[in-house]
């Protein structure tokens, strides 16, 4: 008997079962899907970026508009050392310091046009974060917030007591981009609308950040090397545990997180055309880690919107003169207070996407073993998963009422 039931299970005909039921296709539309409404509003965000200069052209708008692009990629760069990797950096400004110095002096000292200045800031900041980082990366929490504040501080000391620096007095006379003869401060004429260089250079930083900043490291938070963060940020033994090599997902990000901060300090130093070690204290750091917390750590929306809040509340509160930095100080708070978690979590779901219930899927004929009967042309057996229960299926459901 053995024999003849391996024998017909040889020649038997073998098809896999059908899944329970059919997978249900994914949401689509501004309002139905959460990607869709997020991309959606990147567009609207990117269309809001681009007419600014047509509604207020004004030097004091471009150049506080200017300004708070840089802050956004700041922020999104230490987004992936804090937000992404868990990293608790508190010198974050010194790899700023690094892009504005080592631009600076490639353009006043070596002549170099700006453009050509930016490998040598890629470097420079790869370099810094290696050196600070090889060393230190092996240590957890408050011991690494210690270190990196104490790397911080040695960037802005060294800086203050080096000539090539300029020392005390900083850099001066940093010049614009360049790029084969023609500068931004020539500007140039678009169908009769003249823009200036302070609309040029605008443009430039907002293609800078949207593309490098924002696009880049969000699309580097959803890749294998992004989930390597997550998983070393949630609980670094259990990643090990996994395969994970956490001491290479760490240093990763935090040279990304290094070169991120000195392509937005070289966009500073051109923007401000100079620089010295008082525009580099730790006061700045401080500012950049708390607009990544109030935003939402490890969200690219909340600190966007966090970035913007850091750098241009205080500008907006200048009515209130002395006053404005304790409204400032008490927003703080109060944001802190109602949303501990960010104004937009990583986690967050659209309002209106959480009071939808799901509906229980339609459930499919269940196909087991090929029915002898059908295949010699008899009656077919009647599927035993037919109707839903309790958004269970009538045989799970039995299951369930005999227990």
């Amino acid at each position: 008997m053995a024999r003849d039931l391996a024998a017909a299970l040889k020649h038997a005909p073998l098809r896999a079962p059908a899944p329970l039921f059919d997978r249900p296709a994914a949401p689509r539309g501004i309002l139905d899907s959460q990607r869709g409404f997020m991309r959606a509003l990147g567009a609207l965000c990117v269309v809001l970026v681009a007419i600014l200069p047509f509604v207020d052209a004004s030097r004091y708008t471009i150049s506080i508009a200017t300004s708070a692009l840089i802050y956004v990629m700041l922020c999104m760069g230490l987004n992936v050392v804090v937000g992404y990797a868990g990293l608790l950096d508190l010198g974050y400004i010194a790899f700023f310091a690094v892009g504005a110095y080592v631009s600076g002096i490639f353009t006043t000292v070596l002549g170099f046009p700006m453009w050509l200045a930016l490998p040598a800031t890629i470097l420079a900041c790869i370099l810094a974060g290696i050196i600070i980082g090889a060393p230190t990366l092996r240590l957890r929490s408050d011991y690494l917030a210690i270190v990196t504040l104490g790397f911080g501080e040695i960037i802005r000391i060294t800086a203050n007591n080096l000539e090539v620096t300029g020392g005390p007095s900083g850099i001066h006379g940093i010049p614009t981009w360049e790029f084969f003869g023609w500068s931004f401060a020539d500007g140039f004429t678009i169908g009769g609308i003249e823009f200036p260089e302070r609309v040029v250079f605008y443009y430039f930083v907002a293609l800078v950040v949207i593309v490098v900043g924002v696009i880049g490291a969000g699309r580097l938070g959803k890749g294998k090397l992004g989930r390597a963060w997550k998983a070393v940020r949630d609980d670094e033994d259990a990643a090990e545990a996994m395969g994970i090599n956490t001491y290479v997902a760490k240093i990763s990000a935090y040279i990304i997180g290094a070169v991120w901060a000195g392509m937005a300090g070289q966009l500073m130093a051109t923007h401000l055309s100079a620089i010295s070690p008082n525009s580099f204290q730790f006061l700045y750091s401080t500012l950049i880690l708390m607009a990544v917390v109030l935003g939402g750590m490890g969200s690219t929306p909340g600190v966007i919107i966090g970035a913007l809040f850091v750098s241009l509340a205080p500008e907006l509160l200048r009515d209130f003169a002395e006053w404005r930095y304790l409204i400032f100080g008490v927003l703080l708070v109060v944001v802190m207070l109602f949303r501990p978690a960010g104004l937009w979590p990583a986690t967050a779901v659209l309002p209106w996407l959480k009071k939808r219930r799901p509906q229980p899927p339609p459930f499919t004929a269940a196909i087991g073993a090929v029915d002898e009967a059908a295949s010699t042309g008899g009656d077919a057996v009647e599927p035993s998963v037919m109707e839903s229960v309790d958004g269970l299926p009538a045989t799970d459901a039995e299951e369930g009422r005999r227990g």
